[in-house]
């Protein structure tokens, strides 16, 4: 097993995302800033989607040319990565505008939750790919895929491996650089993560895949540990467990980078991110959103400093 692993952020997309309260630009540009003074290396910092459907999104171009402009300054590392979610070519020709360097584009392993989250079936899904990244290549952009609800679909149970597999090998080939495997709802289980990460290996290298749990019935560090024995190496978390997801009654946010890395610290594994900066950040954005976070680490702290950054 790998000594290291790689946190990417998804508070300012994922998180914010379904939260009630609607942060402006500034916050959103204070908040990246925060996470990437804490050690932060990738941040999926928006999406390119309508504001009709995703109010909490408005105003993506602006933060992300305001942190871009930071990292031109010299006031947060420039070799910091900023990715934005793309739902088609209008979001992809937006992100193309706005100067980015890397998309991200999401399908889902259920028929039903696609035409909940999306507004249509999986195969429509990866017809709308298909010019995202035509452009990419173009332009040379990276594009990073999501599967969602891989272990578990609110409307129709359990999905079937085979499924999945079907779906990630059928992205991989069209040219993403990673898959990030998400159990959207929470509901996998260590068993569940070590039978399909073991299949997935097995057509998709180790280092191409991710993982991406949310913590709604408290499994979500187990399954990350499961994840990263089997050498998965790059985790999708959100600060403090922000978010959620609106087509998944009871569905909590990402598992809070906090405990990841509280967790990973414990073992020895590096991060590059500064704990007690991320336990700073936690009351910040609380405040901001006008509620606590169910981080566990950043309601508590931790016994004693480490000494030194991971």
């Amino acid at each position: 097993m790998k000594k290291s692993v790689v946190i990417v952020e998804m508070g300012l997309r994922d998180g914010l995302q379904n939260e009630k309260t609607v942060l402006d630009a500034d916050t959103r540009v204070e908040f990246a800033k925060r996470l990437i003074e804490a050690g932060t290396k990738r941040v999926e910092i928006g999406s390119f989607v309508s504001p009709q459907w995703v109010p909490q999104m408005a105003g993506t171009a602006e933060v992300l040319k305001k942190t871009q402009e930071l990292a031109k300054t010299k006031q947060i590392p420039r070799k910091t990565e900023f990715s934005v979610l793309v739902p088609n070519e209008r979001g992809m020709l937006d992100a193309i505008q706005n100067g980015v360097k890397e998309v991200a584009i999401f399908a889902a392993c259920s028929e039903s939750f696609s035409k909940k989250n999306i507004n249509c079936t999986i195969e429509e899904s990866f017809q709308r790919f298909e010019p995202v990244m035509a452009l990419a290549k173009k332009h040379k952009i990276k594009v990073r895929g999501y599967l969602s609800t891989c272990f578990g679909c609110p409307f129709e149970g359990k999905v079937s491996e085979a499924k999945v597999i079907k779906l990630a090998q059928k992205m991989f080939k069209l040219g993403v650089y990673e898959i990030s495997i998400g159990d959207t709802i929470g509901v996998a289980d260590v068993g569940q993560v070590e039978s399909l990460f073991k299949k997935l290996k097995k057509v998709i290298p180790a280092k191409k895949l991710a993982g991406h749990f949310h913590d709604t019935r408290g499994q979500a560090l187990a399954n990350i540990l499961a994840a990263y024995k089997l050498g998965v190496t790059v985790f999708d978390t959100s600060l403090g467990g922000l978010g959620g997801c609106p087509y998944a009654p009871g569905a909590t946010g990402n598992v809070a980078t906090e405990d990841v890395v509280y967790m990973f610290h414990g073992m020895g594994v590096k991060t590059g991110l500064q704990l007690d900066k991320l336990l700073e950040l936690n009351p910040w954005v609380a405040e901001k959103i006008q509620h606590p976070l169910p981080s566990k680490v950043g309601k508590v702290g931790r016994l004693k400093p480490l000494g030194k950054i991971l």
